[in-house]
C-alpha cells in the first residue's frame, strides 16, 4: 500500500477514534443532564454522530485491511494494472490522454489519476498496447486504444527485459 495513503487513512482513524472515545461521550453526558431525552435535539444529534463515526471507522478499517492485501507480485508485468501509466487514444475526442491507475483514495480525474474501480479504470485494467477498451460513461460510449503502457514494475526498474537488453546492446 502506498505510504501516503496508509498515513492519510490512519490519521482519519485516529481523529474519529478520539471523537468517539472523548468528545461524543461528553456531548451525550451533557445532553442527558438537560433532562427529557425524547425532545432533546442535542442528545439525538450526538447519538446520530456517534452512529456515523462508528460506521465510518468500520469502513476505514476495512479499507486498510483491503489495501494491506495488495501484493505487487500479483500485478501483471505486461498488462495495465494498479500503478500503470497508460497513454490512450480517445477516438470520440480525437486526442491522446495519459491516465495513471491508482487507488480510489488517490484518484483525481483532473490530474489523470484514475481509480482502478472507476469505469475507465476497470476498462483499462488487463489491456495491452494495441488493445481497445470500450467504456460506457455517463456521457456515452468511449473507445480508448492503448498506445503506450508503463507498469508499476517498469517504473520500479524491475522486469523490463527489453530495456535491459537494449541497454546491454548499446554498451
Amino acid at each position: 500500500m502506498p505510504e501516503h495513503i496508509k498515513k492519510k487513512l490512519l490519521e482519519e482513524i485516529q481523529i474519529l477514534e478520539h471523537e468517539l472515545a472523548h468528545e461524543l461521550p461528553a456531548e451525550i453526558k451533557k445532553a442527558v443532564a438537560m433532562g427529557d431525552l425524547s425532545e432533546n435535539a442535542e442528545y439525538h444529534m450526538a447519538k446520530q454522530r456517534q452512529d456515523f463515526v462508528n460506521a465510518r471507522l468500520g469502513q476505514l478499517k476495512r479499507r486498510m485491511a483491503e489495501l494491506s492485501l495488495v501484493n505487487l507480485t500479483n500485478i501483471p508485468r505486461d498488462k495495465a494494472g494498479f500503478g500503470s501509466t497508460v497513454v490512450v487514444y480517445d477516438s470520440t475526442k480525437d486526442e491522446e490522454i495519459v491516465y495513471r491507475l491508482v487507488t480510489s483514495e488517490e484518484s483525481d480525474v483532473s490530474k489523470g489519476l484514475i481509480s482502478t474501480t472507476s469505469p475507465i479504470g476497470r476498462g483499462l485494467v488487463g489491456k495491452r498496447v494495441g488493445d481497445v477498451a470500450t467504456i460506457v460513461t455517463p456521457n456515452g460510449k468511449r473507445e480508448l486504444e492503448v498506445l503506450k503502457l508503463t507498469t508499476v514494475h517498469d517504473e520500479a526498474g524491475e522486469g523490463d527485459e527489453q530495456s535491459e537488453s537494449a541497454a546491454a546492446d548499446g554498451q
